[in-house]
């Protein structure tokens, strides 16, 4: 290649990524899915500039689960991050909760541990949520720096919030940040997270240039789950209240880090990709968001659920496309391993593909299957335009699963909101339901379930940085 001053014209050079993921924002969250009174003009800009997914689908309907599938490229069932407690229990193991012992399976294979082959450096700047016991934060799973959160600011208090800061009125220790393996401050300052986290990304990109490394970016940020946070630059500042303020601050954290990689002429060879973890809590009234025409929300397998904003954008990829066939978080491995060129070992099934063609090459690829998890049961499928309901269940409510004998089918084409089912009686629900029923059954032919990692809890697993002090650390 041709080298002139720091800019290196070849194509020999691996790329970079840049992997965002927002933390409950619903599909229609953003500007350029249609909100009136968010503004993200950042996301909208990246957004146009590369792929739109409309059929975005994340790996699970909550926080770990979906986090587990995403960097595994494979459904959390297979990988341990679900519970094999059924209801009602079950509403009481949904996530790694700060006395969780269990974590992602220590035998799964990370992306970031995969781009290690490649010599690539890989940093997570935000929330983990995939354990936090006996050797399980992100450095133990492929990753050389992390700054962020172990879990969700809900589970222990900054202050304010349901959980009391009282020592003695806790149910959870506070909410720790930590720098790599230490905690570095318990409670976590909200006010100040998402200005440190854009200084830790930003850093993270210059150590990774300094050592002639191409880098991995993991950024996860923590908007916008509950509780809702905006530093003072951003508060106050949104239509749409602390719901927009928290959108709004991520939105320019974003914008900041993309023109750092701009500066240092990075930005051309570098895959951004962006979505959310889960849609929206949308039952939680004002302090929720949106989801856009589809039906449930976060916790549930309706499309509200699963189905979430994202884009992918980057060197080859035509700008201003839209993508309408089925996509989910789990190709993200595939492709970012696809790109880096790096083999993706054949000792166990992946359920993501690599999204290649389709950004690269403008292949339709329209037909493909979903399988709608909650912890371990299959209540949904979908495949190409059809999706069918074998069961159904509210996501944050006490009521028991609905069992449907037919099952619910709806075109999703034609009805995203999951309001017009179609009548078993229709020829085109028979013939369709042969098709689902097939599709289901070789899944499960070849499913080996993991180890059901949610079930584990014990309240002396609970991070700490000093009992001394009743775990409070660090300046506030």
């Amino acid at each position: 290649g041709v080298v002139v001053g720091n800019v290196t014209a070849t194509e020999d050079v691996p790329p970079n990524f840049v992997l965002i993921l927002a933390d409950d924002m619903g599909y229609g969250d953003l500007s350029y899915t249609g909100h009136p009174t968010i503004l993200t003009p950042n996301l909208d800009a990246l957004a146009m500039s590369g792929v739109r997914f409309t059929s975005m689908y994340a790996g699970a309907n909550i926080c770990s689960a979906s986090r587990a599938a995403m960097l595994t490229g494979r459904y959390a069932i297979r990988n341990g991050v679900y519970t094999s407690f059924s209801w009602p229990v079950d509403n009481s193991f949904r996530v790694f909760y700060p006395y969780s012992t269990g974590s992602l399976m220590h035998s799964e294979n990370t992306v970031a541990q995969l781009l290690h082959q490649a010599d690539y450096a890989n940093g997570l700047v935000g929330k983990w949520h995939l354990g936090h016991y006996n050797n399980s934060l992100p450095l133990d799973f492929g990753f050389d720096y992390w700054f962020g959160l172990p879990y969700s600011q809900d589970e222990g208090c900054p202050p304010g919030y349901g959980v009391p800061c009282d020592p003695h009125g806790a149910i959870f220790t506070p909410t720790p940040l930590y720098a790599n393996e230490t905690i570095i401050q318990q409670p976590v300052n909200l006010e100040t997270l998402v200005p440190r986290m854009t200084d830790r990304a930003t850093t993270f990109i210059d150590t990774a240039v300094n050592n002639s490394q191409p880098f991995f970016l993991y950024l996860a940020y923590d908007e916008v789950h509950i509780p809702l946070f905006a530093s003072p630059e951003f508060e106050g500042t949104s239509r749409r209240g602390l719901y927009g303020d928290a959108a709004s601050e991520m939105d320019a954290s974003i914008g900041r880090v993309v023109a750092h990689l701009e500066a240092k002429g990075l930005l051309d060879n570098t895959y951004i990709i962006f979505s959310s973890d889960n849609g929206a809590w949308s039952g939680l009234g004002t302090q929720g968001g949106f989801n856009g025409p589809f039906r449930g929300e976060k916790g549930s397998t309706f499309e509200g659920g699963h189905r979430v904003p994202g884009f992918i954008r980057g060197p080859n990829i035509q700008p201003g496309r839209i993508h309408q066939g089925v996509a989910s978080h789990m190709d993200f491995f595939n492709t970012i391993l696809d790109l880096a060129g790096v083999p993706i070992p054949d000792d166990r099934i992946y359920d993501g593909e690599s999204l290649v063609p389709i950004l690269v090459d403008g292949d339709s690829a329209e037909h493909r299957c979903y399988f709608f998890y909650r912890d371990s049961s299959l209540h949904a499928v979908r495949c190409g335009s059809y999706k069918m309901h074998y069961i159904t269940r509210c996501g944050f409510c006490l009521d028991p699963p609905t069992k449907h004998d037919p099952p619910l089918l709806y075109n999703l084409d034609h009805d995203p909101s999951e309001v017009w089912g179609i009548d078993p009686e229709d020829p085109v629900y028979q013939a369709v339901k042969i098709e689902m029923d097939h599709a289901v059954t070789l899944h499960e032919a070849n499913l080996v379930k993991g180890s059901p990692e949610l079930d584990g809890q014990s309240p002396f697993v609970q991070p700490c940085c000093n009992k001394v002090t009743d775990c409070r650390c660090g300046p506030y």
